[in-house]
C-alpha cells in the first residue's frame, strides 16, 4: 500500500512539475530571487559605503522593494514567485531530480533544502505586502537561543552552523567550477561568455556571505550567546570590520549584485 501510495505521489508531482503554469511561475520566482539579490548587494555596498546601521539582509531588501514605483503590487508578485518556485523545488524533491548526483537521497535533499529557504523568503516578503514588517537578524537571534535552549542546544546550533558554513563553501566551489551552467541552456556566443562571468563572481559572492553568517553561528554556538547569530546582515557588516573590510564589502556587494543579474538571466534560461 506504501508503495503504491508512493507512486501515486510521484505522478502526481511529476504532472505538477510538468505544468506550463508552474513552470512560468517558477520562472517569476527566479526573478523575484533575482530582485533580492541586486537589493542585497546595493545594501552591502551602502552599508560599506556609508558604515551605517541599516539592515542588509532579506528583510532590508524587502523594505527596499516596497519604496519602489508600484512597490505594492511588485511585492505581491515577489511573494505568489518564490512560494511558486519553492512549490516547484518541492516537486523536484519528490521526482528526486534536484541533482546530478548518483545517489537518490542527494537528488531529493538539495531541492528540499532551497525549497525550504525560497518559501522562508517568501514568508518575510508576505509580511511586508501585508504593510509589516520583520527582522531576519532579530528572527536569527531568537532561532539560534530557542537551539541553545534544548537539551545539547550548543551542539546542535554547532551543526546548524556548520551546515551553513559547508553550504557557503558549496557556493564558492559551485562559481570556481561553473557546475551552475548545469541548471541552464547556455545561451552561446558573447551572451554565453557574460553568463560565465555573472555566475562565477555571483557564487563566489554569495557563497562568502553564507559562509561568514555559518562561521557568526559556530560562533554562537560555542560562546553560547545568541547575540552573536545575527544572520546575514551581521555576515556582510562584520566583514567591514576585517582589514580591508570596506574593500572586500564592495567586493561581495557587486558580486551579489552580479548573483542577482545571473539569477535574472536563469530565469530565462533555466532548465525547468
Amino acid at each position: 500500500m506504501s508503495t503504491r501510495a508512493g507512486s501515486t505521489a510521484r505522478r502526481a508531482a511529476s504532472s505538477a512539475g510538468n505544468s506550463r503554469a508552474l513552470q512560468i511561475l517558477a520562472r517569476v520566482g527566479f526573478g523575484a530571487s533575482a530582485l533580492v539579490h541586486l537589493l542585497l548587494g546595493y545594501l552591502a555596498i551602502r552599508v560599506a559605503v556609508n558604515q551605517g546601521g541599516e539592515s542588509s539582509d532579506q528583510s532590508g531588501a524587502m523594505a527596499e522593494i516596497t519604496k519602489l514605483p508600484g512597490g505594492t503590487i511588485v511585492i505581491w508578485v515577489v511573494v505568489v514567485g518564490l512560494f511558486a518556485l519553492g512549490l516547484w523545488l518541492i516537486v523536484q524533491a519528490v521526482l528526486g531530480i534536484g541533482s546530478t548526483s548518483d545517489k537518490r537521497w542527494v537528488r531529493s535533499l538539495i531541492p528540499a533544502g532551497k525549497a525550504v529557504a525560497y518559501i522562508a523568503l517568501g514568508v518575510t516578503a508576505l509580511t511586508f505586502a501585508q504593510g509589516g514588517s520583520t527582522s531576519n537578524s532579530d528572527s536569527t537571534q531568537q532561532a539560534s537561543a530557542s537551539i541553545l535552549s534544548l537539551p545539547g542546544g550548543p551542539f546542535l546550533l554547532g551543526i546548524v552552523g556548520v551546515g551553513a558554513a559547508a553550504i557557503g563553501g558549496y557556493f564558492v566551489y559551485k562559481g570556481v567550477t561553473r557546475k551552475f551552467e548545469e541548471d541552464l541552456r547556455m545561451p552561446s556566443g558573447t551572451t554565453g561568455k557574460a553568463v560565465r562571468v555573472l555566475g562565477v563572481v555571483g557564487y563566489v559572492a554569495k557563497g562568502v556571505a553564507v559562509f561568514v553568517m555559518g562561521v557568526l553561528i559556530v560562533v554562537a554556538a560555542v560562546t553560547v550567546d545568541p547575540s552573536s547569530s545575527t544572520g546575514l546582515d551581521g555576515a556582510l557588516k562584520s566583514l567591514a570590520s576585517l582589514p580591508f573590510g570596506v574593500v572586500i564589502l564592495v567586493a561581495v556587494g557587486v558580486g551579489l549584485i552580479a548573483y542577482g543579474v545571473y539569477t535574472f538571466v536563469r530565469a530565462r534560461f533555466a532548465r525547468l
